[in-house]
């Protein structure tokens, strides 16, 4: 039987740790995990409306090897602003590559959609994301909350409030897998128009209800439910990070961010639209000291979807109510 690390939480992957900032009259937020030290990284999109900074050293065959922390923040483009106040706080404390003599925190980030979620985005000439990414990384720790925080403050799915998501696993290679997701694609989580979440098979415990599917399926199960029917190529996006204490390369950690998009698709339907800017980074701190043989390797692989599908309902499942909230949350659902 799988197993979750002690907190159910990424942080189980030792080496990390998650800051969250929002504001509830903007309705929106940063979610910032950072890396104890330069840590392996990757990425991989496979919505078709991404917005981002910093994935392309990512890539295997270009030169940066580690990266200091991750940002997912709301407020679409204006939300990149976040990166550079997470920088801001590494900077402060001499954390980043060393380039010549100037310290660079190297922190990627992508954004997901949330401007028309009822909150204030009249912040006049610039977005408040920078401060609130510096607040994030000031306040990173091994145990922080889900639901209606950080990235996930203003996230919205079909037909209910989204949130920010988190879960680990634990193999019997002594791996840990860790999840972190801002659930807030243009699909729905739960089957039909009931409160069973499509990623029910992988559930631990009742950590997101403890509901099973339901039975029978509904007739409506395979129906396609939208946010909106009207639909902008900017309007969602679920971002996410996926990590293990695994001593993998960029090339692998590439591959294990291509695994976790499963879980997108085991939690939301439909997912990867072209009207999702849908995207995994992958990081492998290495500190369980184990590399993985082709065995444990199948293994990793197939727990990064699972745990990504957990940490995305349970993002879902915690969201709260709020003032002048667009659309209801999990818990009301009758």
């Amino acid at each position: 039987m799988p197993r979750t690390g002690p907190r159910n939480l990424i942080t189980d992957v030792a080496g990390l740790s998650v800051g969250n900032a929002g504001d509830a009259r903007l309705k929106s937020g940063v979610t910032a995990v950072i890396c104890d030290k330069p840590t392996a990284a990757g990425v991989q999109v496979l919505g078709g409306a991404p917005g981002t900074r910093e994935t392309d050293l990512l890539e295997p065959h270009n030169m940066v090897e580690g990266v200091n922390a991750i940002v997912l923040s709301g407020g679409s483009a204006f939300g990149l602003d976040a990166a550079s106040g997470v920088q801001a706080s590494l900077r402060e404390k001499g954390v980043g590559f060393d380039a010549f003599g100037h310290i660079v925190p190297i922190v990627p980030a992508a954004i997901l959609f949330d401007l028309v979620n009822g909150g204030d985005k009249e912040w006049g000439r610039y977005s408040p994301y920078r401060e609130l990414g510096y607040q994030a990384a000031r306040a990173a720790d091994a145990v922080f909350q889900l639901g209606s925080v950080g990235a996930g403050t203003g996230a919205t799915t079909a037909g209910l409030k989204g949130g920010l998501g988190s879960a680990s696993t634990v193999l019997e290679s002594g791996i840990t897998v860790g999840a972190i997701a801002a659930a807030n694609g243009v699909g729905s989580v739960t089957v039909g128009a009931g409160r069973h979440f499509w990623a029910a098979p992988h559930e631990i415990g009742e950590e997101f209800g403890g509901l099973g599917f339901p039975h029978p399926l509904p007739a409506e199960a395979q129906d396609i439910r939208l946010k909106r029917r009207s639909l902008d190529p900017i309007e969602n996006t679920t971002i996410a990070v996926i990590a293990t204490d695994a001593v993998l390369s960029k090339a692998a950690c590439k591959r294990l961010a291509i695994a976790a998009h499963d879980g997108f698709a085991r939690a939301i339907w439909p997912t990867h639209t072209p009207f999702d800017g849908d995207l995994v980074f992958a990081l492998a701190t290495g500190t369980s000291g184990i590399e993985p043989d082709p065995a444990a390797a199948i293994e990793l692989y197939a727990a990064a979807g699972a745990t990504m599908s957990r940490a995305i309902a349970r993002g879902v499942y915690s969201a709260t109510a709020t003032e002048g909230d667009t659309l209801p949350v999990w818990s009301a659902r009758r």
